[in-house]
């Protein structure tokens, strides 16, 4: 097992934060020329923002440019039953459960942050989300919604579990981190793509051999087939060079469901994981193996602080 010193730790994460809001600055140069010129100039024009990306914070496994509007108490239940190919014994899984239940919270429209506890590796996360960038025409032309995402993930499994007593063992070893950037388009009202650059930390890997910093790269999308009925995909690729054990990319596939306060998402994915570290770098499932798990999201918000009481 190989550990890092916690103050680089704490070093390493700012110094990403910094460049992680550099590069979106570049992007947005790059995109809108000068939007506060363009503010000015369209004063008396409309801006026509995109709206309903995707159904709800998450895409399947990563979360989504979506997020809850200020005022507003997500609470998310995830359920996995285990691998399809256990057979008629497990009844293909549904004897086995892994199950992660979160909160996310709207500060504003644009910043919402959010905890959860997950049964596997019995891990606990925290998260902030912040908009940057929202598409929009008119006024202002932005072709991407571009949100900041980062998570702290704490596995609360005894040293022994995790093989690692006849160590000396930190707090800061249980700790990892994750930042994506969340880059989305709605190209029609029935197509949407996200590209999901993400950079991850972990404080302590099993070996000499496995980086500490691990790049990936990742893609979702959804298709609606009517109103309230969607088909989402994604995939991640992790380069196999930054991990010395055995893994697979994550690739999941499902369907949105909405009715009324309530989204459904019923989907099938090779990841155990619900957290950012643990689908994207510890996914050991095969799809042709049939290492497949089957599982749901089932989200419902409640409006904590009405709309008007944020006027003046």
């Amino acid at each position: 097992m190989r550990s890092v010193n916690k103050k680089q730790v704490w070093l390493q994460f700012l110094l990403f934060i910094t460049l992680g809001l550099a590069a979106v600055s570049v992007f947005a140069q790059d995109e809108g020329d000068d939007l506060m010129s363009l503010l000015n100039e369209g004063e008396d024009e409309t801006i026509n923002y995109s709206y309903a990306t995707f159904k709800t914070s998450r895409v399947i496994n990563s979360h989504s440019v979506e997020q809850p509007a200020r005022g507003v108490l997500l609470f998310l239940i995830q359920h996995r039953f285990g691998r399809l190919n256990t057979g008629a014994y497990e009844l293909f899984g549904l004897d086995q459960a892994t199950i992660r239940l979160g909160l996310e919270y709207g500060i504003t429209d644009r910043l919402s942050v959010g905890v959860g506890r997950s049964s596997f590796e019995k891990t606990y996360d925290g998260f902030v989300k912040y908009k940057l960038l929202r598409q929009s025409t008119g006024a202002r032309n932005m072709p991407v919604t571009i949100s900041y995402y980062a998570s702290t993930t704490l596995n609360s499994l005894s040293w022994s579990d995790m093989g690692v007593e006849n160590r000396t063992n930190y707090f800061s070893s249980r700790l990892a981190y994750t930042q994506m950037l969340l880059i989305a388009r709605k190209f029609s009202s029935k197509v949407s793509v996200q590209l999901m650059p993400t950079y991850i930390h972990k404080n302590l890997v099993p070996s000499e051999e496995d980086e500490n910093d691990i790049l990936s790269f990742g893609v979702g999308g959804r298709v609606k087939l009517n109103n309230r009925v969607s088909i989402n995909a994604e995939y991640f690729y992790t380069p196999s060079n930054q991990i010395s054990y055995d893994f697979d990319q994550p690739i999941s596939l499902g369907f949105d469901i909405e009715t009324g306060g309530h989204v459904f998402q019923l989907h099938f994915s090779n990841a155990k994981a619900f957290f950012d570290n643990g689908y994207l770098t510890e996914t050991e499932g095969k799809w042709s193996l049939g290492d497949i798990y089957f599982g749901f999201n089932i989200s419902r918000v409640f409006t904590i602080v009405k709309p008007e009481q944020f006027k003046n």
